[in-house]
């Protein structure tokens, strides 16, 4: 971590020269993203991404996070679809002070945006879920420390999304990032490469099947080697994974590349086996038993997991770290972030299970207000729409109008065509716009629907069309009402009905 630091002047200097109106955004944006930070959309303040590998927090880091918080003042925190955390609203002169401190506490930062490996991400509830495969965050965790290594190699693409997935449930859409590992029953993987949402989304092309987990370095490094051989790393816009379904001719063709660079990886005799011992929870529970919406039984007879879901993945500052203070004398407790922007505390017991409770009262009540939403506008410089605006908006409606909690879907809402909401595959997904009315420009966003996540059940959703941005809560109520009428869930009454959805939207999409 101290090695890290010697990358902190400069970055002072350069902050100090961007605030003062000497440097252009885009030049301080493509410079301050290996930091992990941006200048916020107002151009006052930066925010900073905390990489989090695997989306796990131990309740030391938690309490250090808590501790920054505290220290700098911070008001504002957001649970990213990446599994990180990032802070907000940071003032220019304290951006390297809160870095500096992170790395003090063993959480890195740089390579955080850019063009650099982003954040490995894993099932959030691995080796803990009783439906999983196998623990898969182990090699999460080992190639989390490989890709560290190579934050300074050349030619990497625009981003580099790494995951691993422990059961078909393909929560972090291992299967659509730019590099999955998924799970199998039999301890081994299968590996899809060169996907990603956003312009030009396109499904992973699945490279190699059931290998020994033990060999993920070498699929890593091959991914890097076949990007710096045929990826477009001159435009910008086209500087990802996935464009090289395109340039290769297709599916097949990059396969055939990918595994042409994966031999020459393997033939170079270059020891990239991972060695790791498998993570063991020793902690039994209390005796006793706790039922709520909010808990889940773990594999680990005895103990529970708390599920956490501020709207918008947008907890309380302080509530993050009252939360903190409350496991502080809790043993093997840690907070797990998720793709969907929930957070999880596992290894409870019923007793503990009962304290994390309380102080979690703010989450979401039911499915659909556990929606998932990116930064959105108000903050982010590429930004469309304000879509965390949106989603408070739609939830204020539902509650007003005393919806069921079964009659609304959870949502998936992007502020631009970045897909960072992952509206392409969600159920319902919506997707910032303009919309012109009487031949101006209003606000607007594209609604999609019946997209899907699940591995071997992918698919993108479809467009529906554009719906002003005032008129989407309407929407969101009128479809709720329609469904509590029918006195079925909405996944019943779309089971029933696929075209329902199109039909009721129909009147806000003219």
């Amino acid at each position: 971590m101290q090695e890290w630091k010697q990358y902190l002047p400069e970055f002072r200097e350069k902050t100090k020269a961007f605030y003062a109106g000497e440097m252009k955004k885009a030049e301080y944006k493509g410079f301050s993203g290996f930091y992990g930070s941006y200048a916020q959309r107002s151009g006052k303040a930066s925010m900073l991404r905390l990489r989090t590998p695997a989306g796990c927090v131990s309740k030391e880091r938690l309490a250090a996070i808590a501790e920054i918080i505290r220290r700098y003042q911070v008001d504002k925190v957001h649970f990213t679809t990446c599994q990180t955390i990032q802070l907000h609203n940071l003032a220019p002169d304290k951006v390297a002070d809160v870095i500096e401190a992170a790395l003090d506490a063993g959480i890195v930062t740089l390579g955080g945006g850019g063009d650099y490996p982003r954040n490995v991400m894993c099932s959030p509830l691995s080796g803990v879920e009783k439906q999983e495969y196998f623990d898969v965050r182990p090699w999460a965790d080992a190639a989390s420390d490989y890709l560290i290594t190579l934050i300074k190699a050349e030619k990497m693409p625009r981003k580099l999304k790494v995951g691993f997935s422990n059961s078909p449930a393909n929560i972090p859409h291992v299967t659509y990032r730019d590099l999955g590992f998924a799970a199998n029953k039999d301890g081994t993987f299968d590996v899809y490469s060169a996907g990603g949402l956003g312009n030009n989304a396109r499904f992973g092309v699945k490279v190699a099947e059931k290998i020994m987990p033990e060999m993920i370095l070498y699929y890593i490094k091959a991914m890097w080697l076949t990007f710096r051989a045929y990826g477009n790393y001159k435009n910008r816009g086209r500087a990802r994974t996935r464009y090289m379904q395109d340039t290769l001719g297709g599916p097949e063709k990059y396969a055939e590349a990918y595994q042409a660079k994966l031999k020459e990886v393997m033939d170079s005799g270059e020891d990239l086996k991972v060695q790791i011992k498998p993570y063991l929870i020793d902690k039994k529970g209390d005796g006793g038993t706790i039922k709520s919406s909010r808990i889940i039984e773990q594999k680990q007879e005895g103990l529970y997991t708390v599920v956490w879901h501020p709207i918008g993945g947008q907890p309380k500052a302080e509530d993050l770290c009252i939360v903190s203070d409350t496991m502080k004398e809790m043993e093997e407790v840690e907070l797990r972030l998720s793709p969907d922007e929930t957070a999880y505390i596992v290894n409870l017991t019923s007793k503990e299970a009962e304290k994390i409770l309380a102080v979690t009262t703010d989450s979401a009540e039911n499915e659909f207000e556990a929606t998932v939403s990116c930064i959105g506008a108000g903050i982010c410089q590429i930004g469309l729409r304000d879509s965390q605006g949106l989603l408070r908006a739609c939830v204020e409606a539902a509650r007003e109008a005393k919806l069921p909690d079964n009659a609304l879907p959870k949502m998936h809402i992007s502020g631009c065509p970045s897909s960072c909401g992952t509206h392409q595959t969600g159920e319902m997904g919506f997707r910032g716009a303009v919309k012109q009315v009487d031949g101006k420009p209003q606000p607007a966003f594209i609604l999609f629907v019946n997209g899907e996540e699940r591995q071997g059940q992918e698919r993108m959703g479809e467009e529906m069309g554009t719906i002003l941005e005032t008129d989407v809560p309407k929407f969101i109520v009128k479809l709720g009402r329609y469904v509590a009428e029918q006195g079925i869930s909405f996944s019943e009454w779309k089971k029933q009905d696929p075209e329902g959805i199109a039909k009721i939207a129909e009147e806000y999409l003219g």
